[in-house]
This record gives C-alpha cells, sequence and structure tokens, in this order.
C-alpha cells in the first residue's frame, strides 16, 4: 500500500526508527473472532448498515503495543535502546515478521502463520541488542504454503490478486476507502456493503477456516463495530465522525471521506422508497462539496431515484 512503499528507503531499515539497530523481535496479535449477521447490532435492522473489516473494528494494534511493551523495558533495563514499531509506516511489518519466521507468505500476499492462519496484526521491536537469529532455515517461499489452493484470487471482487503473491492495490478495495478523491466508478458494485477495509481473501483462506473449525473463534469485544448505521454516518457531524472513527486512516484526516464510502455502499445496500434513504440523499446531493455529489448522484441512480437528481446541462 502507498503509505508503507512511498517511503522505501524510510520502511526497510530499521536504523530510521533507531540508529545502531541490530535485531527485531516480531510480534503477532490476534483479531480472530465470531462474525455477528448485520442487524444484530443496530438499533434498527432494517436501516442499512455498512460493515467493517475485522482488523479495524477495535484498536488491536494499541493491544500489541501494549504486549510488545514489556520486551522493549526489558531490553532497556539491560543497558539496551528499544523502541515498539507498529502500524506507523516506519518498517514494512510483513516482511519483519516473514524474515523472523513467523509464518510465509500466502497467495492473498498476507502473512499465514502455521496453524493459525492470517488474522493478525504485526509490529516489531527494534533494538541495537545483538539478539540471536530465532528464524527457522529456510522460510516458505511466497505462496508455496497455499499448495495448490488459489480460492483468495478467484474470490476477490476486483481482481486485485492479479497472480500468486502479487496484490494490485489500485484495485484493492481495502486501499481505495482509504485513498484520496473519487471512488473510482468501476469498483463501486465490487465495494457493497463495505465502508472501511475488505476481509474476502481471508474469509474463503481453508486455513482459516480449519483454525476456526479446531478452535472456535471468541465473541467480538464490547465497542468492536462491524456494522455501522449508513444513515447515522451520513447524518453525523465532522467531530462526531472523527471521535468514533478517527483511529482509521482517513485522507488528510478528512471526514467526508467516510461520507463518500458510505454514499456508495448506500446506493449498494440501500432502499430507494426508504424514507430515511430519500431524505439523506437529497441532502447530499444538495451540498457545496462535487465529489459528494457525484457520490449522492451516483448511490440515487442505483436505488432508481433519478427523480431526485439535478443533472448539470
Amino acid at each position: 500500500m502507498q503509505f508503507t512503499y512511498r517511503n522505501p528507503e524510510r520502511s526497510t531499515d530499521p536504523s530510521r526508527v533507531l540508529p545502531g539497530a541490530r535485531s527485531l523481535v516480531v510480534g503477532a496479535w490476534s483479531y480472530r473472532h465470531l462474525e455477528p449477521p448485520a442487524g444484530e447490532v443496530t438499533r434498527a435492522p432494517t436501516r442499512p448498515v455498512g460493515r467493517v473489516a475485522r482488523y479495524a473494528r477495535a484498536d488491536h494494534y494499541s493491544s500489541l503495543r501494549r504486549a510488545l511493551a514489556p520486551m522493549a523495558e526489558h531490553l532497556r533495563g539491560l543497558g539496551w535502546r528499544a523502541e515498539v514499531v507498529c502500524d506507523d509506516n516506519a518498517l514494512v511489518d510483513r516482511a519483519a515478521a516473514h524474515r523472523a519466521g513467523l509464518g510465509w507468505f500466502g497467495k492473498n500476499s498476507l502473512l499465514l502463520l502455521p496453524g493459525l492462519g492470517s488474522w493478525f496484526v504485526l509490529g516489531s521491536v527494534v533494538t541495537d541488542a545483538p539478539l540471536p537469529h530465532s528464524a527457522p532455515a529456510g522460510p516458505v517461499p511466497h505462496g508455496q504454503g497455499c499448495g495448490s489452493c488459489s480460492r483468495c484470487i478467484t474470490a476477490c471482487p476486483t481482481g486485485a490478486l492479479v497472480a500468486p503473491g502479487v496484490l494490485d492495490a489500485g484495485k484493492c478495495l481495502a486501499w481505495l476507502v482509504q485513498a484520496s478523491g473519487s471512488f473510482p466508478e468501476e469498483h463501486r458494485k465490487a465495494l457493497g456493503d463495505r465502508i472501511y477495509g475488505c476481509d474476502e481473501c481471508q474469509q474463503v483462506c481453508p486455513i482459516n477456516r480449519v483454525v476456526d473449525r479446531r478452535d472456535p473463534p471468541p465473541p467480538p469485544a464490547t465497542g468492536d463495530e462491524p456494522w455501522i448505521d449508513l444513515i447515522d454516518v451520513l447524518g453525523a457531524s465532522d467531530e462526531a465522525l472523527m471521535a468514533a472513527h478517527g483511529r482509521w486512516y482517513i485522507p488528510d484526516r478528512d471526514p467526508r471521506y467516510l461520507r463518500r464510502n458510505a454514499l456508495v455502499a448506500l446506493g449498494n445496500v440501500g432502499r430507494g422508497d426508504d424514507p430515511a434513504t430519500e431524505e439523506t440523499l437529497r441532502h447530499w446531493l444538495s451540498v457545496d462539496d462535487p465529489m459528494l455529489v457525484e457520490h449522492a448522484r451516483w448511490a440515487a441512480s442505483e436505488l432508481g431515484r433519478d427523480d431526485l437528481v439535478e443533472w448539470p446541462g
């Protein structure tokens, strides 16, 4: 993704984090849990809801940072320097975890941990301590741990997995919901009810499914947000949106991009005869924001409500 790879000199060099760095201690934090059906957590199940990817429903990276902190403190107590790094674009976390021997790169380009699957966030402790290398000899090459399976490739809604282990971020829904500008029209239908992230390649992965059968996942933690009321998102103030979802990656920290995503999702899952949806569309068709008007027009057209739209010219 661009936010990691736009500066490879930084994100591939641990000494940029800690001058004199010699070792990485890499950790993985599971965010695997049961998937509740749409409507269970909404006040009114008949209202249109948008889906949030599992990794973004709670602040799992904060949990990982807290778990790695004692290791950093221990190293500092021994006289070494150490810094915790995760999800801040300072390192390519997947590459560090692969080199540390935590797992292999699947055909979906994600890291799969042996016997555990891919529902993990990753991070590291960067230190100048000369720690012994613990990686097994010869980590599994890209995609080979998946055998002949290619379900993730065929399941990708936009065909973003262009080859085993190769992701075209320009087609990936998880990136497109975080990119600035208009949402590409050719991928709006594929977005479906998603408002942030995409889990499709992990949901179809047989390794993840085997793990779930062997060890049923726990229920979602209190505060997890698997489904979000789209009408509420489109009716909330900037301050309310950022207070609720500001830990997500939002371009320029501008909540209008959350509204953009919500309008596309509304066009995919809403009902044109719903009074709340009609009122919402009327509002966003009349605002002084060309990008949001564009997406509101698209949503209205998808819902058979061209009567609400004043087309230019």
